[in-house]
């Protein structure tokens, strides 16, 4: 099979690099990006080095017209403005497979719905999401993904194509908590990177109860199955993000409790506002959510905030 791979950073590079080794794979980056420019001249990058096979180009024209399935792995929040171009193209036909997770902040939508109104073409269409580190991974070290669609028969066809004993990937039935609890494990990951930076690590594994009964109450409220918070796309991936020394949630927390300098992409920061809209707009409440949005944009302190995870109104726990 012909496998696009929209987006050169860390996962979309490794993704590329690994289905290499069954596909024939181009993987694309914007024109003048860095990231591409290093990929070309060295043929690596700091996870791993590219395999002869893999085609690398800046021409979406050209990208889009190679595969038969193409993957996109870039910045949740710049989803509309690539599907926006995608759109000019005839891609009709083709199977989509969105491998980020968010939530665009202008409009509190899923990023399926957000593709679904650019693209107005009948194109298949999956979201592929988990825990998994590329360094794990190129590690040899196996995990467990899921893949989920508004389609029974693209999630198939992605699983039975894209499956591997490295990566084993399960059939999602949900795609609406599928989105959700996946775009909200990175709130959590920043949680509980803040934790770590205030000195409060022990009170992590209290966090994941919470946060994922937190994230199944939104997604219940929006007409999804709860069950999907205890799956592979939120509390599955809990170990990867809230512990991981790979997370870069989890780091982004910890160093902005300690007033460091972070420069890598933290999704969880843009998907907060997101959540926290989401919340307003169900009634549900979402305290942890809330929490971080009032540390990172509202000016409260680490003293003043962190508390608020768990000093709540005394309740069964679990009440609605």
């Amino acid at each position: 099979m012909k496998l696009t791979v929209l987006g050169c950073g860390r996962w979309g590079t490794f993704l590329a690099t690994y289905h290499c080794a069954k596909n024939q794979v181009l993987l694309w980056g914007r024109p003048g990006s860095k990231s591409l420019a290093r990929l070309r001249d060295t043929r690596a990058n700091e996870y791993q080095t590219l395999p002869d096979a893999l085609l690398l180009g800046d021409d979406l024209a050209q990208a889009l017209a190679f595969g038969q399935a193409i993957v996109i792995s870039i910045s949740a929040q710049h989803l509309r403005e690539l599907a926006a171009q995608i759109q000019q193209y005839d891609v009709a036909g083709k199977t989509f497979i969105l491998c980020m997770k968010g939530i665009e902040v202008d409009t509190g939508k899923r990023l399926t719905q957000v593709f679904r109104e650019t693209v107005t073409q009948p194109v298949g269409l999956a979201v592929w999401v988990g825990p998994g580190h590329v360094q794990d991974f190129t590690a040899g070290v196996p995990n467990c993904m899921v893949v989920d669609s508004d389609d029974a028969a693209t999630t198939d066809f992605v699983v039975d194509q894209l499956g591997s004993e490295l990566i084993r990937l399960y059939k999602g039935r949900d795609l609406l908590g599928t989105e959700v609890g996946a775009a909200a494990k990175n709130v959590v990951g920043i949680a509980a990177g803040m934790l770590d930076g205030a000195g409060y690590t022990s009170l992590k594994g209290a966090l994941m109860a919470r946060g994922a009964r937190e994230i199944a109450r939104l997604i219940r409220a929006m007409g999804g199955n709860e069950l999907s918070a205890y799956g592979l796309c939120h509390l599955g991936d809990y170990q990867a993000t809230l512990f991981s020394p790979h997370s870069h949630n989890r780091q982004f927390g910890e160093s902005f409790i300690k007033g460091e300098p972070f420069d890598r992409l933290a999704e969880g920061a843009s998907t907060v506002k997101a959540l926290v809209r989401l919340g307003t707009e169900y009634g549900v409440e979402l305290p942890i959510c809330e929490t971080v949005n009032d540390l990172l944009y509202n000016g409260l302190t680490a003293q003043q905030a962190l508390p608020r995870l768990f000093r709540r109104t005394v309740k069964g726990e679990f009440d609605y």
